[in-house]
């Protein structure tokens, strides 16, 4: 088979199967669903299994150091596959953990700490360990089973079976390991550790800590698609639009295989409306690439106001039957960026709307529910955006599905600057993992990269860019620059497209110097607001919200907005940030403990600067006032008035009395200084002369009652979907009350709260539990259904003084996802050894020397041993060091199954005996207390026939 890369796909005339299918015109989209983020799950009757490996977790949090090795046997054995120490071993005793439910971040249960690093939030993050049982049964026997862990942050060392199976380096990308060698099936169960070193640090923003994102167990035919190993990315040469497909196959059986390989075009309803056959042939324990395309006429295209999705399914097949399928996203579009003129999809031009985000949320940190990331991204809808930069690592992989349906533009971006194997290992992932999302359009090797401006960082991202482009060839690739731009040597001439960071004032004088080079702003703003504020407070951490604050290195929304809005040869705009993020406090430290860059806060509550963006980004008329118009003890002084509008001209109000009419300034506004009276504010906007919108806002009374409103009004009973409820305090005519500050409580039947937030940056207390104060009006609280739930989730917020507020929403019966079989922790005994033949009965009190490393065999209980060639008794024997329930109060020691006759004996007394020569249990008490037993039992063994262990010894309370 050959293999060919990207670039040879989309050249080569003699591909492997072309085939040409009309798709009509008239198909429509289908309204948009909440994406599965299971990894390639099939849609057909695959052999295929993705099972979520969420549940059964146990959890430490802290470090338990490594026992130090001494003595001759323990150093010999400690240099052996299967002999983990410590709590990596697959005996540790883990019965006293914290029970916990991925995705999990540990540093979200913590409370800001002045002590930490501010630019983690304050919050400890340090070390954590993870244990889990594996449960695999006979009929998962020669299967290829892979461990598919989405993320964990930071560092990670994986073990299963006591045998050291990865090393991770990065908290964002994915980590994936083919298992099978290392499985145990039946009762034999198989022990997953990860340790979490969460104080390795990667970026100046709150990471989260631990396992934070969705795990997966995927098992697969021995002969199958590799993970990420589908590319079916639709490109249009000419009038021509085509889908080169791209296939990576695993063979794991111990022979060649043939198999054919079908890759189906399917639209939105359903229908199979092109198909590529392919052939190949996969050598035993390798991989390889099968290529081809799909000729399209007429495709409905993907575009960011109606984001049309097909599907390509890929079947591989041998002799008639179906071992593996994956479906894959594909969206027909066209981009380009052009040095005058700009960003182009499907040949109109589009001014990049966007904004840079991280990935975590209010109380709930980096560990966000699908149902969340969809809050999240509807508000960006709302705000006008329709791009988005994952500053700067990978997001989750359910964002990337959302973005496709929602009809957002992406810049995909590294984190680790580095072409050393390890980071360019974790590029080439990005890259595969992501390269069909249709709303990925720019990848980005790095951020504000002190080598930019020198040669070695020239020769860096050169190595890069190529490693892209050996994956993919339809996007260009760029990096987001802060400096180095007019330096001889710098990274703009080694990328497609170059990324301003903060740099505005530059933008005419680099076009100029490099008119053949696109450019947009990869970053820009850097402004900041404090939700709800209107009077700056320094020695408070309060920033109001006119748009008149930025850091030294930014400026202002609107100066930012305007530089780029009038220059046609930049492609658009990625504002820092659409939302508030824990940690990075800049201007401030303690105990301000989140950033103040949001255009949205950190529960996605609009400050003045998502109106002001609304305003700037969106055709229809839009028009809103700043501040509230609740000065009570302020009448008579001047109050700052800004209309945040899109209007040719805007005339305010101050009950009924007009203030002026002003000609609308659309990049910077309008504003009125006005005295201060209670009552009504209002104001109208004109277009063409005539009134097309209006906007007021009132004098409110006191508070008297709470309302909650809920983010949707169904949700699925699958125990895994989530969404924000938001809590407000109205008056007793049932307006909201702007500057309310009390503290709610919650309470919740059918469902759990995972998180509380409030958007104050400057808010200490913990973001976990059911108490949460309203910050200048609104707090937040994150709801996540349970498992096998229907009918109503029932909210109660309360309020000292306040009458509470009662929502009832619908959850509907849903199917949970599948989920691998896990164990409670359960001792399973390691480390058998067989002792030599003897003359006589075996004593059962002997044990080896330390020095002996081969006289006494090492096995592990579950395959039975050969048939000797004459009757014999063999001794076997075992040291263990119950769990601490058996110590506490004694337990049981079960040999699940023994084949022939057989005696048990701890410690040397005998305790349970076998005669049958039949394979059969036995079972015996074991004792309580501290210390360790020796567990030996004497085999008599037959001749020609077999005798030992057919399951598994184990010792449980």
């Amino acid at each position: 088979m050959r293999v060919l890369d990207r670039r040879d796909l989309l050249k080569s005339v003699s591909l492997l199967g072309a085939v040409s299918y009309g798709v009509p015109a008239s198909a429509k989209a289908t309204d948009r669903a909440a994406p599965s983020p299971a990894p390639e799950a099939a849609s057909g009757p695959s052999p295929r299994e993705v099972l979520s490996l969420n549940k059964g977790w146990r959890f430490f949090e802290g470090d338990i150091p490594f026992p130090k090795i001494l003595g001759h046997g323990w150093s010999y054995a400690n240099a052996k596959a299967g002999s983990a120490w410590g709590a990596a071993a697959a005996a540790y005793d883990d019965t006293e953990w914290t029970n916990v439910t991925l995705p999990h971040d540990f540093a979200s249960f913590q409370v800001p700490d002045e002590r930490e690093n501010l630019a983690q939030g304050y919050r400890k993050r340090g070390i954590g360990w993870y244990r889990n049982l594996l449960k695999f049964e006979e009929s998962d026997r020669g299967k290829h089973i892979e461990l598919q862990l989405d993320g964990i942050s930071t560092h990670a060392t994986l073990w299963l079976n006591g045998t050291l199976i990865n090393r991770n380096w990065s908290g964002y990308n994915s980590i994936y390991v083919d298992i099978t060698p290392y499985l145990s099936y039946g009762a034999a169960l198989n022990s997953l550790v990860v340790r979490v070193d969460a104080d390795a640090m990667q970026g100046w923003w709150y990471e989260g800590a631990g396992i934070y994102r969705n795990t997966w167990i995927v098992k697969r035919h021995p002969l199958h698609i590799e993970t990420d190993g589908v590319f079916a990315h639709p490109v249009k040469t000419g009038d021509q639009w085509q889908i080169p497909v791209e296939v990576t196959l695993n063979n794991t059986t111990d022979r060649p295989q043939s198999a054919e390989i079908v890759s189906s075009l399917v639209d939105a309803a359903g229908r199979v409306v092109g198909t590529c056959r392919l052939t190949a042939q996969i050598p035993a324990m390798q991989t390889g690439v099968a290529t081809g395309r799909m000729n399209v006429q007429n495709p409905t295209l993907w575009d960011i106001d109606s984001p049309y999705l097909y599907q390509v399914r890929t079947q591989l097949i041998q002799q008639g039957r179906i071992l593996d399928e994956v479906v894959t996203p594909a969206g027909f579009r066209t981009q380009s960026f052009d040095p005058d003129k700009g960003f182009f999809l499907n040949d109109r031009p589009v001014k990049l709307k966007g904004v840079c985000i991280h990935q975590d949320h209010a109380g709930v940190g980096v560990a966000v529910p699908v149902g969340l990331l969809e809050y999240r991204l509807h508000r960006l809808k709302e705000l006008g955006c329709n791009a988005i930069r994952c500053s700067h690592n990978a997001q989750d992989k359910a964002f990337y599905a959302l973005c496709d349906r929602m009809g957002f533009l992406v810049m995909d971006e590294n984190r680790v600057f580095n072409p050393s194997p390890i980071h360019m290992a974790e590029l080439e992932w990005l890259v595969r993992r992501d390269r069909n999302h249709p709303s990925v359009i720019l990848w980005s090797v790095f951020n504000e990269e002190p080598m930019q401006g020198t040669e070695q960082g020239y020769q860096m991202v050169r190595r890069m860019v190529a490693k892209v482009k050996s994956l993919d060839t339809t996007r260009p690739v760029t990096a987001a620059m802060n400096d180095g731009l007019f330096t001889p040597v710098n990274v703009s001439q080694a990328v497609d497209v170059v990324g301003f960071n903060y740099q505005y004032q530059n933008y005419d004088a680099f076009h100029k110097a490099h008119p053949t080079l696109p450019l947009t702003s990869s970053e820009d703003c850097s402004a900041f607001m404090t939700r709800g504020e209107y009077k700056t407070i320094k020695d408070k951490h309060i920033i109001a919200s006119y748009d008149d604050d930025a850091a030294d290195w930014g400026t202002t929304q609107r100066v930012g907005w305007k530089a780029i809005a009038e220059r046609p040869f930049v492609a658009g705009t990625f504002v820092w940030t659409g939302f508030d993020y824990h940690g990075e406090p800049t201007p401030h430290q303690w105990p301000s403990n989140s950033s103040f860059f949001g255009i949205m806060d950190l529960c996605g509550f609009a400050k003045t600067a998502f109106w002001m963006r609304r305003a700037m980004w969106r055709s229809e008329p839009v028009l809103h006032l700043a501040p509230h118009w609740n000065w009570a003890g302020q009448e008579g002084q001047d109050i700052l008035v800004m209309a945040l509008h899109n209007m040719d001209e805007v005339e305010l109000f101050l009950n009924g009395r007009s203030l002026g009419r002003q000609t609308g300034d659309r990049y910077e506004m309008n504003r009125w200084s006005v005295a201060y009276a209670p009552g009504k504010l209002s104001a109208v906007g004109y277009r063409g002369g005539k009134v097309v919108k209006r906007f007021e806002v009132e004098t409110t009374g006191a508070p008297v009652q709470l309302k909650l409103t809920p983010f949707r009004p169904l949700m699925k009973g699958d125990g895994i979907d989530a969404q924000p409820f938001t809590v407000e305090a109205l008056d007793a005519k049932g307006r909201h009350m702007p500057t309310a500050q009390h503290s709610v409580r919650f309470t919740v039947e059918g469902g759990d709260i995972i998180g509380l937030g409030n958007g104050n940056p400057n808010d200490i207390s913990r973001e976990k539990g059911d108490t949460r104060a309203l910050f200048n009006g609104l707090a937040q609280v994150i709801v996540q259904t349970r498992e096998g739930q229907s009918g109503p989730l029932v909210l109660k917020a309360m309020a000292e003084g306040l009458k509470p507020a009662t929502l009832s929403i619908d959850v509907q019966a849903a199917q949970p996802w599948p989920y691998q079989a896990v164990s409670e922790s359960v001792q399973i005994t390691e480390n058998w050894r067989r002792a030599p033949e003897q003359a006589g009965p075996p004593d059962p009190h002997l044990r080896p020397k330390d020095n002996d490393m081969n006289s006494w065999g090492w096995f592990r209980a579950g395959v039975p041993f050969p048939a000797p060639d004459r009757d014999m008794e063999v001794l076997c024997a075992v040291e263990v060091e119950p769990y601490a329930r058996v110590r506490k109060s004694g337990g049981v020691i079960e040999c699940l199954g023994l084949l022939g006759p057989a005696t048990l004996y701890i410690d040397g007394q005998k305790v349970a005996e076998k005669t049958s020569d039949d394979s059969a249990p036995l079972s015996a008490p074991f004792p309580r207390g501290a210390g360790k037993h020796w567990v030996s039992l004497i085999f008599r063994a037959r001749r020609g026939q077999p005798f030992g262990f057919t399951d598994v010894v184990r010792v449980r309370a």
